[in-house]
């Protein structure tokens, strides 16, 4: 079971430097202490991102890290030039040493989508062509296309990625209908929400992927989780609960300021519910361990994201929470995903 992690980059309520200068410490912590991959969001106009551009602060990353792979989920495609994407990706592949992997969407929010000038209709058509064109150049060197946005013909692409034939690619599911498409291509993928979701996004995407006719390495099939480890219960509960407020703020801001709601994610004021209904895992180690066993069986996933630092969380919280996850919590659940893919494989094909 490999374990991950993904860093919404909320504003915690401090300078600027000393929030990148803590985020950048504990990435250096993440690759010390064997997570997989870091992943850090990407949004625009809202304090819920203090890192509207995942490639600038990924790039730091990649200077502070060794082993720790590292990407955006998402990179809001309708709001790039195609080329310059490209671009963008084979550097931060050639500055981490082939360690890069990218996450691709349209967006979750119609507000930030309309405000980097695409209108909310067209985003899903801007997104597909965006991303045709990115894998075209990754993979060819070259961009022919004719399009509803965008026009290339012949143009070369002159840098190009260190993994072949592009670093690998994540969705994120919110349905057991859109894990088809990534299954059918070998994408990783990463579903949150509740529980019947997660298992449905699994048991779709396993049923595709093997009918696909795949070989080789199994993607990567993931569930996001909020994370805090404390002492006690009741340590973990104050400090991810105070720090929950600040978050959520965030969160709503936007949809406060010009009306709307979001699709799959109403959170609200109190993280107590959302610990209720298995969205956060907060309590000491052997607390923590338990659910996530249990959510891991429920659903089938294997792998695991944990948002772990959210909010004015302090420096010294965050790192000590995760130090007891990588010490008390994944150790125990290694070989958690072992059975995930036996009965699947069996299905014909």
């Amino acid at each position: 079971m490999k374990f991950g992690i993904f860093d919404q980059h909320d504003d915690s309520g401090r300078p600027l430097p000393d929030h990148y200068a803590q985020r950048l410490a504990l990435a250096e912590l993440y690759d010390e202490l064997g997570f997989h991959i870091y992943h850090q969001s990407e949004h625009h106009s809202t304090p819920l991102s203090t890192t509207p551009s995942p490639s600038v602060f990924l790039a730091a990353v990649a200077q502070r890290t060794k082993r720790i792979r590292l990407g955006p989920l998402v990179y809001i495609l309708p709001s790039y030039n195609p080329l310059r994407l490209i671009e963008e990706i084979c550097m931060l592949d050639g500055l981490s040493g082939g360690r890069f992997e990218i996450g691709i969407g349209r967006g979750a929010s119609p507000h930030e989508v309309r405000f980097m000038g695409v209108e909310p209709a067209d985003a899903l058509d801007s997104y597909k062509e965006t991303f045709e064109i990115v894998m075209q150049g990754l993979m060819k060197g070259r961009l022919d296309h004719q399009g509803k946005k965008f026009s290339y013909d012949g143009v070369p692409v002159a840098m190009r990625p260190v993994q072949k034939p592009h670093p690998p690619i994540w969705y994120v599911a919110g349905s057991a209908e859109s894990a088809i498409w990534p299954a059918r291509e070998g994408y990783n993928v990463i579903a949150s929400g509740p529980l019947d979701r997660v298992k449905a996004v699994a048991a779709a995407y396993k049923d595709e992927y093997i009918r696909s006719g795949h070989t080789g390495a199994k993607p990567l099939i993931g569930l996001n989780r909020f994370v805090y480890v404390g002492a006690t219960d009741d340590e973990a509960r104050a400090i991810a609960g105070r720090a929950w407020k600040v978050f959520v703020k965030s969160f709503w801001r936007l949809w406060r300021d010009f009306g709307g709601s979001p699709l799959t994610m109403n959170l609200p004021d109190s993280i107590e519910p959302v610990i209720a209904a298995g969205g956060a895992l907060v309590g000491s180690a052997e607390t923590v361990r338990a659910r996530l066993a249990e959510q891991i069986a429920a659903t089938g996933v294997t792998y695991f994201e944990g948002s772990f630092v959210f909010g004015d969380m302090t420096y010294d919280e965050a790192h000590a929470s995760i130090g007891s996850f990588a010490h008390e919590i994944m150790p125990a659940l290694a070989d958690a995903d072992a059975q995930a893919w036996l009965l699947k494989d069996s299905l014909p094909a």
